[in-house]
């Protein structure tokens, strides 16, 4: 059940350039949530009137937190990157649907800020799980995703693991599995679905789309779908409300 509150910050630091971690204690939303849905936080500054959609990276249902990484993209996320402990933000969530938990083989994909989604996936999946990491240059969370299963990272200029994209590692490490799970840009997002779809291989895709309102109700960030969509009855899907999760098959990229 969504729920909109003040969440007061428990802890942030920059743990990459321009990328930053933040806990937010925040007990309804912490019980509530579940991998791969994400939050609307909103500026206190009145003139900021859209929230900013940044998916969970971690939950700590034991302290009553929630854990989001966020790269800094605009005024809206600079204003979060300057909050210290202790202070306040109007948040609304859990959003949108999570990734199915499936006792299976699984593969994780996550490139740049669709690798924080990765971190509670990993750690709720009962089975053997592989992680894919992709990066532009600079690492993180690594050390979180190494807790949960096999780490394997790829970086445009080669400066760690495999030189290239996330499908660059899966092959080059002769990585398999039964089931796919993928959070990044488009482009990856679209070469994960392929891939996925040559091999017959189950797979779910968190898509990411600019959004307005994040419950359903603007149709901002609508996606091109496969079936008649119940509530346009077009081919669009919103992505905010029936996603960011979606079956493969279910979209078109």
């Amino acid at each position: 059940m969504k729920k909109r509150e003040y969440a007061t910050v428990v802890e942030q630091r920059e743990i990459a350039a321009g990328i930053y971690s933040m806990w937010l204690q925040t007990e309804q939303i912490a019980e509530a949530a579940v991998a791969g849905q994400f939050l609307s936080i909103y500026s206190r500054d009145e003139s900021r009137m859209l929230p900013r959609p940044i998916s969970i990276c971690e939950l700590d249902r034991k302290k009553g937190s929630v854990r989001i990484v966020y790269r800094v993209a605009g005024k809206g996320t600079e204003e979060f990157s300057r909050m210290k402990a202790g202070e306040k933000l109007p948040v609304l969530g859990p959003l949108g649907n999570g990734f199915p938990l499936k006792k299976k083989k699984a593969i994780l994909m996550g490139g740049g800020i669709g690798i924080p989604p990765m971190v509670q996936l990993a750690k709720e999946l009962d089975g053997e799980v592989q992680i894919i990491a992709g990066y532009r240059d600079e690492l993180f969370l690594t050390e979180e995703l190494e807790r949960y299963g096999r780490l394997l990272i790829a970086t445009e200029d080669g400066s760690a693991g495999t030189r290239g994209n996330v499908l660059d590692a899966v092959r080059e490490n002769g990585v398999t599995g039964e089931l796919i799970y993928a959070c990044g840009p488009l482009s990856m997002l679209r070469a994960v679905k392929e891939y996925a779809s040559r091999r017959g291989m189950e797979c779910y895709l968190s898509m990411e789309e600019r959004m307005a309102c994040g419950i359903g109700a603007c149709l901002a960030c609508v996606c091109r779908s496969a079936e008649t969509d119940s509530h346009t009855h077009v081919h669009n899907k919103r992505v905010c409300k029936d996603g960011p999760v979606f079956l493969s098959t279910e979209v078109e990229l």
